[in-house]
């Protein structure tokens, strides 16, 4: 199956959707949804919020239960993959998307079940803080969610559910994005001339150039 879906980006705005998912394990191809929360942001505060179990018509593993509690009595008689995701669909419209590690993980997961479910593609840009944290606070020895919480000062509590996470991630996202704002005076943005994402300096085999941070989805290229 080929994702045909938005761009990451590397910005700081001020209305957009933090979400994040619970899954019965780390394989997009082979593990399902469990829980689907988002927090909609206008403005840079919370205005509403979409949380839903979702019953995964499978037992969900005793590793999965370990991280997140969610067991297969509490996902029973939760609505399916179909009118969940079609729930949260409605609920994120065109916004941006915020999320941590959502580039490489929930965005696979959220676009795979709504082309399965629903035969709908997911084209919203998205912004996933995990880099965000990487960029901004290169003096971390780790980029878990929690991490990046406690550098801000917001309380971990209930981490590993998606709503409370979420709630997490939007803290940090508005600290991030602080930061972010504070580095672009000094150090502008380049952009990608096929995709629009923002370039990043790296090295190759002949020397130093600007890769798109798109990669591998866009090979964008310039000399640095």
């Amino acid at each position: 199956m080929v994702r045909n879906r938005g761009k990451r980006l590397n910005q700081y705005v001020g209305d957009y959707v933090v979400f994040d998912l619970e899954t019965t394990g780390v394989r997009p191809r082979f593990d399902r949804i469990i829980e689907i929360s988002a927090v909609k942001v206008r403005g840079h505060k919370v205005a509403d919020q979409y949380a839903t179990l979702v019953d995964p018509q499978m037992h969900i593993p005793g590793a999965a239960t370990a991280v997140n509690g969610i067991t297969d009595e509490m996902v029973k008689g939760a609505p399916g993959i179909a009118e969940s995701v079609q729930g949260f669909l409605d609920f994120i419209g065109d916004d941006i998307l915020v999320g941590h590690n959502i580039h490489t993980f929930d965005m696979n997961f959220i676009c795979d079940a709504a082309m399965e479910a629903l035969g709908a593609e997911i084209k919203n840009d998205y912004i996933d803080t995990l880099y965000m944290a990487r960029k901004c606070l290169p003096q971390l020895a780790h980029y878990k969610l929690s991490d990046v919480s406690e550098y801000f000062h917001i309380s971990t509590a209930g981490a590993h559910r998606a709503l409370n996470d979420c709630m997490m991630n939007q803290g940090c996202y508005e600290g991030l994005g602080k930061i972010l704002e504070e580095i672009q005076t000094t150090q502008p943005q380049i952009f990608c001339p096929q995709c629009g994402a923002e370039m990043v300096r790296r090295k190759g085999k002949y020397g130093e150039f600007y890769g798109c941070s798109n990669y591998p989805g866009c090979r964008g290229t310039r000399k640095a």
